[in-house]
């Protein structure tokens, strides 16, 4: 198939493109306002500038391809939800003008809640998935929550939190339920997604559940850092928000836009991942898709990525991406505090993990 992958050098886009690339597919990488990044497979894509708030560049972009992944959105920005919308509308009319075969967007599950109840976040990605789904050419949306990986906002705040407070407040409305994928098993079920013809949405999660505090505290346990979590009643959720953005270098817009869905169980109705997976396969726990995430990137001598572990960080990566943890060639936790800050809050290891002064 000939594919257009909007957003090829985001998060979820730079893990996809090798998929399809394995697949067989052929591949229009669709790019910004910044040049791609050295990635391994950047010779074997055709690279297509876009503008999603442009018709004339999106109508450029996906004239003669087969499908669209639209992976695409402006959260962070004071009219996020605005613009998200307006985009999927340009992208829908574009794709029904240039007979495009296919649409697969990927989205975040829609708690069972009243829509006025949903977060701004959640409430622009479902309007993007109908916009999407009102036009003419066949659409799938896949509806993840946490999706686990060095590099996905989501993971990145668990992990900053994690590593920045040895004693970590848990408000009492944050015991929701969520059900965390491996960015690994995201790729794969979205190259399942494409070459079926499958429509409607999908919710898709891991193999197992469990709630915020334990998805901190196993991040602990696998980085090998002690952690005592204290129960806060009335913490109320604009402060948990204020002290996220504070304590990661995540921007602050983008954690503040997150913490809405915390109050909420996010976990994917039961059997629908065997609606579109080509074949039946085991699904990454969540210990495991930590344990790698904390690897390294693999990086030839001139600076370019090398085939690698979706789970694993990449070159493409955005900056505030990272921690002080990470795990050796056997799997022991390797602590690399940079300043006196980070090995305080660091704090006492575990026994079998060890520290590397920079």
């Amino acid at each position: 198939m000939r594919i257009l992958v909007t957003g090829a050098t985001g998060y979820i886009g730079t893990r996809l493109v090798p998929e399809l690339l394995n697949r067989g597919h052929q591949v229009r990488a669709a790019y910004g306002h910044t040049d791609p990044p050295p990635l391994s497979w950047a010779d074997r894509v055709a690279w297509t500038p876009l503008d999603v708030t442009a018709p004339d560049s999106v109508a450029a972009a996906v004239t003669d391809v087969d499908a669209v992944f639209y992976l695409v959105h402006g959260l962070g920005r004071n009219d996020f939800r605005r613009a998200d919308l307006l985009a999927a509308q340009t992208t829908a009319q574009a794709c029904a003008d240039a007979d495009v075969q296919r649409i697969v967007y990927l989205s975040g599950i829609v708690p069972d809640v009243p829509a006025d109840e949903l977060s701004e976040h959640l409430s622009s990605r479902l309007e993007v998935e109908q916009a999407l789904s009102a036009g003419t050419v066949p659409s799938l949306t896949l509806r993840a929550a946490v999706i686990l990986g060095a590099g996905s906002t989501s993971f990145e705040v668990i992990r900053q939190m994690s590593e920045h407070l040895p004693v970590q407040p848990i408000p009492t409305w944050m015991c929701s339920q969520v059900q965390p994928i491996a960015v690994s098993d995201v790729v794969r079920l979205l190259g399942d997604a494409v070459e079926g013809d499958h429509t409607g949405h999908v919710d898709i999660g891991g193999p197992e559940r469990c709630t915020y505090p334990e998805l901190l505290r196993l991040y602990a346990a696998v980085s090998g850092l002690r952690r005592v979590q204290v129960t806060v009643p009335m913490l109320p959720e604009s402060a948990v928000a204020r002290l996220s953005g504070l304590l990661t270098r995540v921007p602050a817009p983008v954690v503040e836009a997150l913490v809405g869905s915390l109050r909420h169980d996010m976990v994917a109705t039961p059997g629908e991942i065997d609606r579109i997976a080509a074949q039946p396969r085991p699904l990454v726990g969540i210990s495991e898709a930590i344990r790698r995430s904390l690897r390294d990137p693999d990086v030839s001598p001139d600076g370019a990525e090398t085939d690698a572990d979706p789970l694993a960080a990449s070159v493409a990566d955005p900056p505030w991406a990272g921690g002080f943890v990470g795990l050796d060639r056997w799997g022991v936790a390797v602590h690399r505090p940079t300043h006196w800050w980070s090995r305080l809050t660091l704090g006492v290891r575990e026994a079998g993990s060890r520290e590397e002064l920079s």
